[in-house]
C-alpha cells in the first residue's frame, strides 16, 4: 500500500505503546512448554508474533486469543509437543525461525521450518553451527544453511556444550537456551558482551534451571518441568523509539509514552539520547523486577552528535537507523561503530539506512561496521521504494515529519510485522 506522508508542524499527546515483539515471543514458547495455563496481556497482536502462535497451533498446543491484547495458552509441557503434519511457517520473523530451530532440535519428531522470501535470505548457520555441536541434524537445500530447514527428530538428548558467542547475540543465545533444556547435562554459554536477556528472564520464572554470573556466563541444567503463570507484556522500546525520536526532532513537541519496557539490556537507546542532550524524563517507573518498565516523556531537543560503540550496540541494536535519522539532526559528526550485526537484519540496515536517509538529502556515509553521519541537516520529501524492512518503512516516516515537501512510501503493509497502529498513531499525534 502506498502512502503520502506530509512534514507536521508540531506532535503532541499520549502513546500507549503496544506490548513488546520479543517479550510476545518467548511467552507463546515458554507457555506452551508448560504445564498449565499461562495467560499473556498486553500481548503484540502484530504479523510475527501471530506467526509464533500458528507455529505452536500446529505442534498441538491449543492457543486462545481472547481480545485484541490477550492470549491464553494451554501448556503441554517440555516433552509434550506433537509432530506438525505441515510446514511450520516464521513468515517474516527471525526471532521465530532462530529460537525454534534450538527447540526443534530437542525433539522426537521431524519438522520442516519455513519463512518468506526475505527470511529465507538470512543466514541460519549462527545457530546451525552450535546446535550440531550439541548433536541436531538438519536437512538444507544445497547444503546452505538458509531456510527451508528439515529439523530432524531424535530419540536421546541433545549433548551439552560449552560455548562463546562470537557475537553478542540475543536469538543465538536463546537457541542454544532452549535447545539445553533437552540436552544430557549442564551447558554454558560464554557471551561477549549483554544482549537482550528475556530468555533468561523468562526460562527462570517459569521454573527453569538456569544461572547468569557477573562474567556474563549462563548456566542452563536439563529442565523436566516449566509451570505456567500469568505475565504482562512490557510496552515494546523498540516501537517506542520512533515517538521518541518524531518529539525531538519536531518543533514544539511533547510526547508521552505509556509502560514502555526499560530492561537495561535493550535501553541503549535513551542513554545515548540523553548524551546527546535530549529532553527525556523517565515518570511513573512499574514495579515488575522481572521486567521494568516506565511512562517516558519526551520535547523537542537541541541534539549534539556522538560516538555509538562497543557495548553499546547490543543495546540498540535494532534502533539504529532511527538513532541516525536523529543524527542528521545534531551538532557535528556522530560515528557508529561495531554494528556488523545490522547488516544480517531484514535488510542490509547499514546499506538500507545510508540509501534511504541520502533520498532525503542527509550527509551520511556506510562504513563495513557501521556509519558516519554529519549534521544537522535539512530534509527533503522524496520517494520511498518498496523494502520488506519494516523499521526501514517506520524510519522514512518519522523522517517524513521532518522534511520539507511530500513523502511517498510505496509498500507500507510491512509495519504489520510489529506496530499494526503505527501510521494511526502518527496521524493522531499532529497538532
Amino acid at each position: 500500500m502506498e502512502l503520502e506522508i506530509l512534514p507536521t508542524k508540531q506532535l503532541e499527546g499520549i502513546v500507549n505503546i503496544p506490548g513488546d515483539k520479543s517479550i510476545s515471543h518467548r511467552g507463546i514458547i515458554f507457555g506452551a512448554l508448560s504445564k498449565g495455563i499461562t495467560r499473556l496481556k498486553n500481548f503484540l497482536m502484530a504479523d510475527d508474533c501471530i506467526n509464533t502462535i500458528d507455529i505452536f497451533r500446529k505442534l498441538g498446543v491449543p492457543i486462545d486469543i481472547l481480545d485484541d491484547s490477550t492470549v491464553l495458552i494451554h501448556g503441554k509441557g517440555l516433552k509434550g509437543l506433537s509432530a506438525p503434519k505441515k510446514p511450520l511457517d516464521a513468515g517474516n520473523s527471525g526471532t521465530t525461525a532462530r529460537l525454534l530451530m534450538g527447540l526443534l532440535s530437542g525433539q522426537k519428531f521431524d519438522s520442516i521450518l519455513m519463512g518468506d522470501e526475505s527470511l529465507q535470505s538470512r543466514p541460519m548457520d549462527r545457530v546451525t553451527i552450535p546446535l550440531r555441536q550439541m548433536g541436531a541434524v538438519f536437512e538444507t537445500v544445497n547444503n546452505k544453511d538458509f531456510l527451508p530447514i528439515t529439523i530432524k527428530g531424535r530419540d536421546y538428548s541433545l549433548k551439552a556444550i560449552d560455548y562463546t558467542l562470537p557475537v553478542a547475540s540475543a536469538q543465538v543465545k536463546s537457541s542454544i537456551i532452549l535447545a539445553a533444556l533437552y540436552a544430557d547435562s549442564n551447558s554454558v554459554i560464554r557471551q561477549p558482551a549483554l544482549s537482550r536477556n528475556h530468555t533468561e528472564i523468562m526460562l527462570a520464572a517459569f521454573g527453569g534451571n538456569i544461572n547468569v554470573d557477573r562474567d556474563n556466563k549462563i548456566t542452563i541444567g536439563p529442565t523436566e518441568e516449566l509451570f505456567g503463570r500469568d505475565l504482562i507484556v512490557p510496552g515494546d522500546i523498540s516501537s517506542a523509539a520512533y515517538f521518541i525520536t518524531a518529539a525531538m526532532l519536531t518543533p514544539k513537541s511533547k510526547i508521552i509514552l505509556r509502560n514502555v519496557g526499560i530492561n537495561p539490556t535493550r535501553s541503549g537507546i535513551l542513554d545515548v539520547y540523553k548524551a546527546m542532550g535530549a529532553e527525556i524524563n523517565i515518570e511513573e517507573i512499574g514495579t515488575s523486577k522481572e521486567e521494568p518498565s516506565a511512562d517516558i516523556l519526551v520535547k523537542t531537543s537541541w541534539l549534539n552528535a556522538t560516538v555509538i560503540e562497543g557495548s553499546l550496540i547490543p543495546r540498540l541494536i535494532d534502533e539504529l537507523p532511527i538513532i541516525a535519522l536523529a543524527a542528521t539532526q545534531a551538532q557535528g559528526t556522530t560515528v557508529i561503530r561495531n554494528a556488523e550485526e545490522l547488516k544480517v537484519k531484514e535488510s542490509n540496515r547499514i546499506d538500507s539506512t545510508v540509501s534511504i536517509l541520502k533520498r532525503f538529502g542527509a550527509n551520511i556515509e556506510a562504513t563495513p561496521d557501521g556509519m558516519i553521519i554529519k549534521g544537522p541537516t535539512p530534509l527533503f520529501g522524496t520517494v520511498i521504494p518498496p523494502t520488506s524492512d519494516h523499521r526501514m518503512i517506520m524510519m522514512a516516516t518519522i523522517a517524513a515529519l521532518i522534511a520539507k515537501g511530500s513523502t511517498i512510501i510505496q509498500d507500507t503493509q510491512w509495519v504489520n510485522v510489529s506496530y499494526p497502529d503505527f501510521f494511526g498513531e502518527i496521524e493522531k499525534l499532529r497538532c
